[in-house]
């Protein structure tokens, strides 16, 4: 039996790459443990992408209040081209799309402040950015599956 395909979102940084991941019926997401941004990024990418049999990579897409690219925006593209070349290297076939991702950090910060975690825990950068990377996707799949709904 084939194992069902999945989504993965990723929210880029400088250091760190939050990952988050659906379940097979594409309705919910999961946030998973933060990749460092290291010469092992892809590899590690590219395991988590055949382990969950992902078809489909959602992209932080960060712009500014004023929808204008950032510097921050440049890294992604830069990102999101060097992945896609990577991917292609290995014959897998995922759809690299990018999403819209601004108030997502602000939005993962104010949910683990409000989650009764320690003060430790909710002070590691890792888990921000896998939050926001779990808010991305579910945001892309509360959308994605309310388009399909009216059309």
């Amino acid at each position: 039996m084939e194992k069902e395909s999945k989504y993965l979102a990723v929210d880029y940084g400088d250091k760190r790459i939050g990952i988050a991941v659906s379940d097979e019926n594409k309705k919910y997401s999961f946030s998973r443990e933060h990749l460092q941004n290291d010469r092992n990024l892809f590899s590690n990418l590219l395991d988590l992408i055949k382990e969950e049999n992902i078809i489909k990579i959602i992209i932080g897409y960060p712009l500014n209040f004023k929808s204008e690219k950032t510097i921050q925006t440049i890294k992604t593209e830069e990102f999101r081209n060097n992945l896609e070349k990577f991917l292609e290297k290995y014959s897998v076939k995922a759809e690299l799309i990018y999403f819209d991702e601004r108030f997502t950090s602000r939005l993962a910060a104010a949910g683990i402040s409000n989650s009764g975690l320690n003060r430790k825990k909710r002070q590691e950068k890792g888990r921000v950015d896998s939050i926001s990377a779990q808010i991305i996707l579910q945001d892309y799949i509360d959308k994605t599956n309310n388009l399909n709904i009216y059309s």
